[in-house]
Parts: structure tokens; sequence; C-alpha cells
């Protein structure tokens, strides 16, 4: 009996679903395939009546099931102008197309894949018609992407990254390269959004949202975090009036905006922040909260006054005796400490027992001040 050909038989494996070409050879089979390949040289020495059914049986009884989904190691074998053929041990070649090679854009697959290079890819979608998987490389680097931030928003990390453009809403950076939001209310710059394109901004997160593909970011939550690092609670400092709304002012402290609630410009009351304050006053506050994980900082004036009302009345007065009144309240704060670490009780005055109003009404503008800022 004549010996047959395999090389020709194997060739014609496309009608069995095989689907490689003699080209493809010069590429190293995957396990299943060399397995059943010494199979079928063994079968061959001892039978030479191994017909096509009987090798279509061996791939049956070895195939590996491929669901979408899954991750798989695979070996690049032949790069094309617009994807690339990949062996992952499936019958057929499966196939990724250029835009799922990377989370970023790229223009050629060369950019990302090499010849023979063994690396994950993600199975996006089942066999078509031609029994071929559609892989993706941007799958994985996707979800390990949002993976990663989600670690550095619970390590409330400080990130950099630069803008790429901009809208009404605020500004767009590539963090992990997952495209970011930044608020308006939350850049803190005194040049036109437009103008920031191509600018790094420090950044801390505000939400990471996996799920409704929402990653939001605080370029001035950054700025007020290292400011923060160098102010203390009970500190004077000099400011400027950068902005005055009707629930307070805004004022600027070194690069940084602090809000000064109009409950705590004096002790009189007063019915609007400007018939206290015009825009570029300068003037002394006082820091009474530092709040890093929502980037404010509140100030006070009312606490700096020797008399009630001498904001309104004299306001002059109020600056000269502002590191004497800080430090007076600096000590009621300790007092207040140490009694409560004893388990005491201290006496309200007129000025603690204010605070708490002062709290809430700035709680009930929060909102307001994340867009006013």
């Amino acid at each position: 009996m004549p010996q047959r050909d395999w090389t020709s038989q194997l060739v014609g494996l496309n009608s069995l679903g095989f689907a490689l070409s003699p080209w493809n050879f010069h590429y190293p089979l995957p396990q299943r395939s060399r397995k059943i390949s010494r199979m079928v040289n063994q079968q061959k020495t001892l039978d030479v009546g191994f017909t096509h059914a009987d090798f279509a049986a061996l791939l049956d009884k070895y195939d590996y099931h491929f669901n979408p989904g899954d991750v798989v190691a695979g070996t690049v074998f032949s790069i094309e102008p617009k994807g690339a053929l990949i062996d992952i041990g499936a019958k057929t070649a499966a196939y990724i197309p250029i835009q799922e090679m990377s989370i970023n854009r790229i223009d050629n697959p060369d950019e990302v894949l090499q010849s023979n290079e063994v690396r994950e890819f993600f199975i996006l979608a089942d066999e078509n018609e031609e029994g071929q998987l559609t892989l993706s490389i941007r799958r994985i680097e996707y979800m390990r992407a949002w993976e990663r931030v989600r670690q550095l928003q619970s390590e409330d990390a400080t990130v950099r990254s630069q803008v790429f453009a901009t809208n009404r809403g605020g500004a767009l950076v590539r963090i992990e390269g997952l495209r970011g939001f930044i608020p308006g209310s939350h850049i803190s710059t005194r040049v036109n959004k437009e103008e920031l394109v191509g600018e790094e901004l420090p950044l801390k997160f505000l939400e990471v949202d996996e799920e409704r593909n929402r990653l939001v970011l605080s370029h001035r939550r950054a700025l007020v975090e290292r400011k923060m690092n160098k102010l203390e609670v009970g500190e004077v400092v000099v400011g400027t009036v950068r902005g005055i709304k009707p629930y307070g002012a805004f004022i600027d402290i070194g690069g940084v905006s602090g809000l000064l609630h109009i409950s705590e410009i004096s002790h009189d009351h007063i019915d609007t922040p400007h018939s206290v304050f015009n825009v570029n006053d300068q003037l002394k506050v006082m820091i009474i909260d530092l709040d890093a994980e929502r980037g404010r900082i509140s100030l006070s004036t009312k606490q700096l006054e020797p008399e009630p009302g001498d904001m309104v009345k004299n306001p002059q007065l109020v600056y000269d005796k502002a590191e004497e009144m800080a430090e007076k309240y600096r000590q009621q704060m300790l007092a207040q400490q140490e009694a409560l670490l004893n388990g005491g009780v201290v006496g309200e005055t007129a000025d603690e027992s204010d605070e708490p109003e002062a709290a809430t009404e700035e709680e009930t503008t929060e909102e307001q001040v994340l867009q006013e800022a």
C-alpha cells in the first residue's frame, strides 16, 4: 500500500474546521495540537488507514472550550495592518482587531504586539460563522485600570495627569488610561479652562464608579490638601476676598480658597457679606476647620473680635488684635480637649454656643460651595 501524504491531508483539514493553511506550520502548534499530532504519528506508524474522520474525532476528544469573558494565553503568529492572528489552542486562529489592542489609541498593531510574543488575551466574542474567536487586550487593561484607581482612591493618593481637553463643565484627563473628569468647581486656577490643555495637574479622587463609567477628580482638593499640611486650626492667616455670595465670602489664602461663612463674620447679625467686604479686600482670618476629605477650609473673623460686633464697627481693631484673640481661642480649645479626656464638662461661652449653629448652616450650603469655589 502506498504511503499517504500527511501534509496534503493536514492542508485539507479546513473542511473539518481546523482552519490552517500550509504557511501556518512555520509556527509552533499549541499543546493540544502537538499532543494530537504525536498520536497521529503513532497511528500512522501502526496503521496507515487512519482517516480524516479519525483525526476529527481526536480533535473533538481533546477540544478545549473557550467562552467570552475567559482570559487565555496566546501566541502572536501573524500581524496584519488592522489586526493580528493569535494561536490560543483553538481549532481556528483567533483574531484581535486593532481597536482592541490597547486602552489607548494606536495607529499600528506593532506598537503593541510582536511576532511570536506570548501574552494574555480576553475572549471578547464567541466564534463567528468561520469558527473564529475575537480577542481583546484593551478589556484586560480596562479591568486592571479600574482595579488600580480603586486602590489609589482607597489610599487617598494624589495623582498627576495632563489635561487633554476641556468642555463647558470642566476638564478631561487620563488616569491609568481611563478618561477622568474634573468639574469646573474643582479646578483651582485663575487661567481660563481652555489654557489648561497640556498642563499637568495634581489631582485627588472624588468618585470612582466602574459600573457607571464615572471617574471624577479634584484639582482643588489636591491643592487644599497640600496647603493643609502647612496650616493648623487656630492659625491666623492673611487672605484676599475673591468672591462674595449671600452665604459668605471666599478668601484666597496662599493659592487655595477658604470659606468665611456669613455666620462666622461677626457676633452681630449681618444681612449680607457685601455690607462688610468688597472683592479684593485684604483681611486677617482664623482657620477654624480643615476638612481634607472634602477639600474645604473654614475661616472665621467672629472668633477674632475683641468685643461682639467689632468686625462691623471697627474691622481694623479686629485685625490688630487678631493674634491675641487667636491665642485665647486656642487656649479655650485645649481646655475643652483636656476636659473631654478627663471626662469633665466645660462651661459654654457665648462663642462656643454659637459654633454648632454655624456648622449647621455651613453644611446646608455645601453643594453651593462646591459649585462656586
